[in-house]
């Protein structure tokens, strides 16, 4: 072929098919991030135990558009340190977060451990990569009733919904009780101002909490966008109170419930935790049922507004090019193990919802049994959108998982939580079939998850497991951060100050 037609070809070629004469992913190309975090949700939806009674149509969606990582689990079984380990990659073994700290205005988690000082957040990074990065909601910590205590960090986004340091308390309205909550039980109710109950809002649903998020939401993906989109969306419940519209209760009739796998005496051979207290008040005063009834509709309620904004964001320009990652914060106790919400190192308590779908990449539909912290949300992101991976993320990328699930993985999922009055962290490390505990002082629980899902039978002292153990055991931390508390002289902390020196 003479050079003059092999020329001309040539510049065909470069007209129809221009990407070829580019970078691998230009601006215009970077995918979109719908990053979804919901406060509080369990495994009891249906891509996961599907726990009975359940109804939850809307993750079944997500999951067939996704990839389902069955053996997911947080870095903290509470909500500040495992949002902020999930906002910088970083594990509480590195920090030292491993428990709520209360009356923050701000990244106050900046002054509360030296390795986070210069953290950059998730956002933050996508920002200085050429993303608009926004948010609304509960994406750092923060309370319905604790106004203006947030640890959200307002030079992260570009944009935030609301106050980014007052993000949600505004939009939730409360029952009128027209009683004490201790009035006709026995003994106190945990908490105050009935936060541990179940109650219907009479408010209309479109005017309140999570519904008010997914509109804005909603409006952002119909914006016209000049630079790809970081968009986080924090959705609160179903966090206690366990408190929606009636159309949810009704969708879970009280005489329907049904209760966890129960074993009385499951402690005798477990760590303590710290609500023991509040499983006596709810068996004393016969309101089991009542909160499992209260938290299976807040799932239902959240479930309808996961809905809404996967509706928004099919009916959106940005729907071929949108990588979407759901997670949740922490796992939940409904009574299991005698124990109510969270702040242990079982698997009810830290296993956790995770979805990714990632276009062009994942094997949308199907389901991963390799281990993942939530850690790991951090490097898959970078890695997905092509963006270089701080060096202070302790997690690895599930990309690998996204192209083939049954890529294996060696490292097993870690959760790390310092007990209260305890003077060193714990920590729970589990390969999806077995599960070690370890404790501060030397206690150990080794559960095999496959012909006992509820971990009643501790078998750490089981010689046949003796080299499952070891093996677990070999990936413990050895010199784990000290528990970190409140800097008193931070200026984002909203409390009784310390001027510094």
């Amino acid at each position: 072929m003479p050079v003059c037609t092999r020329l001309a070809v040539f510049l065909v070629f470069l007209a129809v098919f221009p990407l070829f004469s580019r970078s691998p992913v230009g601006a215009a190309e970077k995918p979109n991030v719908l990053f979804i975090a919901i406060d509080d949700l369990n495994d009891y939806i249906s891509p996961l135990d599907n726990h009975p009674g359940v109804k939850t149509p809307n993750f079944e969606r997500l999951a067939a558009r996704s990839v389902t990582f069955e053996n997911a689990h947080c870095a903290a079984p509470a909500c500040h340190p495992s949002r902020v380990s999930v906002m910088t990659g970083v594990h509480p073994t590195t920090s030292g977060l491993y428990r709520n700290l209360f009356r923050a205005h701000g990244p106050r988690w900046r002054h509360e451990s030296p390795q986070l000082e210069n953290a950059v957040v998730l956002s933050q990074h996508f920002r200085d990569h050429g993303y608009r990065a926004i948010g609304g909601g509960k994406i750092f910590h923060t309370l319905q009733w604790t106004p203006g205590d947030s640890q959200n960090d307002p030079s992260a986004w570009d944009a935030y919904r609301g106050d980014p340091l007052d993000p949600i308390s505004p939009d939730w309205p409360r029952p009128k009780f027209d009683k004490p909550q201790n009035a006709g039980f026995v003994g106190k109710r945990p908490l105050n101002n009935h936060l541990f109950g179940a109650a219907v809002l009479e408010d209309p649903e479109d005017s309140y909490g999570d519904h008010l998020i997914v509109d804005w939401a909603a409006e952002q993906l119909h914006q016209p966008q000049d630079k790809p989109l970081f968009m986080a969306v924090g959705l609160f419940r179903p966090h206690i109170p366990f408190e929606v519209s009636q159309r949810w209760f009704d969708q879970h009739p009280l005489d329907e419930i049904q209760l966890p796998e129960y074993q009385a005496d499951d402690l005798k051979d477990a760590h303590e935790h710290e609500r023991v207290h509040w499983h006596k008040w709810v068996t004393d005063n016969e309101q089991w049922k009542t909160l499992m009834q209260g938290y299976l509709a807040s799932i239902s309620y959240v479930d309808h507004q996961l809905g809404r904004l996967l509706d928004a964001l099919e009916q959106s320009p940005l729907a071929e090019n949108t990588i979407v990652v759901l997670w949740t914060d922490h796992g939940f106790h409904i009574g299991e193990k005698d124990n109510w919400e969270k702040f242990a190192l079982w698997d009810q308590t830290t296993h956790v919802p995770l979805f990714i779908h990632a276009p062009g990449v994942s094997k949308d539909g199907e389901r991963t049994a390799a281990p993942a912290t939530l850690t790991d949300i951090y490097p898959t992101l970078c890695e997905l959108a092509e963006l270089p991976i701080p060096e202070q993320c302790d997690g690895l990328s599930l990309v690998p998982q996204l192209r083939k699930p049954t890529a294996r993985r060696e490292r097993p999922a870690m959760t790390s939580y310092q007990f209260n009055g305890e003077t060193e962290p714990s920590h729970a490390v589990t390969d999806g079939r077995y599960r070690l505990i370890h404790y501060p002082d030397g206690y150990e629980e080794l559960y095999d998850l496959d012909s006992d899902p509820n971990e009643f039978d501790n078998r750490a002292d089981d010689a046949r497991l003796s080299d499952v153990k070891s093996k677990l055991a070999g990936f413990l931390p050895e010199n784990p951060a000290p528990n970190r508390g409140v800097p008193l002289d931070s200026p984002y902390h909203n409390g009784p100050r310390k001027t510094r020196n």
